[in-house]
């Protein structure tokens, strides 16, 4: 038996995923019972609670936004690790801090189940399209009876070892190198314009040669367009996860300059009302820092 909470915008491609991979009986919960409705129509069966999502040997997916919903259906009054018993396995697939991981792994061990850490890279479409990048760590047996699945639901996955916080350690160094990148971009981008140059037909330039990957042409192509929809992942989930990364780094006596300035760029965008838009949108505060008006089609704009 399956179970999966959180039907969000990466929760419900994956669990959809899930369904049609032939992984049933599949149980699901989400507080907004709504979002689960399409998955229920092709077979899945809506739980009233997390703890109704888990039987004793289950494979439960958590996909939650931060470390306070994942405690909360694992530990609270419904929470599903009392259930789960023997055999039992919770993928969480959040990101979340490595010390939270930790943690949750040896409550579930003291529940005879265990733990695994399965964050992911990727948006929504590359989870609906089943070519996510997923990393994972945790005890090797689990790993080995999950691993043929989680390969079903994305392109990679990558082990980091048996300590449960590994996966969530590369899932923050990942982001915090995403966010420092479209800095790096969104300061660029307003050299560029100041001096008169065409800021998108360079960066294209830079995203088809010396910068070939990914996130420089897709979120460098936002930034350099001062696009911030549509929302692959919100900027106030972009801010938690830099809060994330400079804790992690601070208690490991870890200085990151970077990740600070970029952390501070996500709070600014918060303090401004872009907590909703796309994280790309830090880089309007670059624009801003210059005298520019970051609005699509403002004073500057190419």
């Amino acid at each position: 038996m399956f179970g999966f909470i959180g039907l969000g915008q990466m929760g419900f491609p994956i669990a959809l995923n899930l369904l049609e991979s032939g992984h049933r009986p599949l149980h699901v919960y989400n507080r907004t019972a709504a979002k689960a409705a399409k998955l229920v129509e092709k077979g899945a069966t809506l739980a009233a609670s997390p703890a109704e999502v888990a039987v004793p040997g289950a494979i439960v997916f958590t996909m939650l936004s931060d470390d306070r919903a994942v405690e909360d259906v694992v530990l609270g009054s419904a929470g599903f690790v009392r259930r789960l018993g023997p055999c039992g396995v919770h993928v969480s697939m959040s990101t979340i801090a490595p010390a939270t991981a930790r943690r949750l792994a040896q409550l579930h061990q003291e529940h005879a189940c265990a733990y695994l850490g399965a964050p992911v890279f990727g948006r929504p479409d590359a989870a609906a399209a089943r070519k996510l990048w997923i990393c994972l760590s945790g005890a090797e047996p689990a790993k080995a009876r999950v691993e043929p699945i989680l390969r079903r639901l994305g392109q990679a996955v990558f082990d980091f070892g048996e300590d449960p916080g590994a996966a969530h350690v590369a899932k923050l160094a990942g982001n915090f190198m995403i966010g420092a990148a479209m800095e790096a971009v969104a300061e660029a981008v307003v050299m560029l314009e100041k001096n008169g140059v065409d800021r998108v037909k360079v960066i294209e330039m830079l995203g088809d040669t010396l910068f070939s990957c990914p996130v420089y042409r897709n979120y460098g192509k936002a930034i350099a367009e001062r696009r911030s929809a549509p929302v692959g992942f919100k900027l106030a989930l972009g801010r938690k996860d830099l809060d994330l990364v400079v804790q992690t780094a601070a208690a490991c006596q870890t200085p990151m300059p970077l990740a600070n300035l970029v952390r501070d760029r996500l709070i600014a965008g918060m303090a401004k009302g872009r907590g909703e838009m796309d994280w790309s949108a830090l880089a309007l505060g670059a624009a801003e820092d210059a005298g520019l008006d970051p609005i699509p089609g403002g004073r500057g704009a190419s």
